[in-house]
């Protein structure tokens, strides 16, 4: 079993920066890949981004692509996003997850462990 936190969500204006933090609690997840998601209210969960687990590949939700960017440290046992020139639009809130077996990373199905959330608001 792999829990998750998150951290580092908050209220920030338009036009400005976030990390979020995900880490593992109680053991080492540098096996598995990582996806960001988040949930507006009223809307449903949608995929943001995803890393592998060795960190050599990447996806992006079109809507984030260059603006935010995931990383992790493996040593640390940690995954970052770090999200730049938030946008109102962007105020939901982001779940990490984890997975073993993936395709696409892009699907919630493929992801085996979730963390409770942390909000993020931007306001305009």
């Amino acid at each position: 079993q792999v829990q998750l936190v998150e951290s580092g969500g908050g209220l920030v204006q338009a036009g400005g920066s976030l990390r979020l933090s995900c880490a593992p609690s109680g053991r080492t997840f540098s096996s598995y890949f990582i996806g960001w998601f988040r949930q507006a209210p009223g809307k449903e969960r949608e995929f943001v981004t995803a890393i592998s687990w060795r960190g050599g590949s990447t996806s992006y939700a079109d809507s984030v692509k260059g603006r935010f960017t995931i990383s992790r440290d493996n040593a640390k046992n940690t995954v970052y996003l770090e999200m730049n020139s938030l946008k109102p639009e962007d105020t939901a809130v982001y779940y990490c997850a984890a997975g073993h077996h993936g395709g696409s990373y892009s699907n919630s199905f493929e992801y085996d462990y979730w963390g409770q959330g942390t909000q993020v608001t931007v306001s305009s």
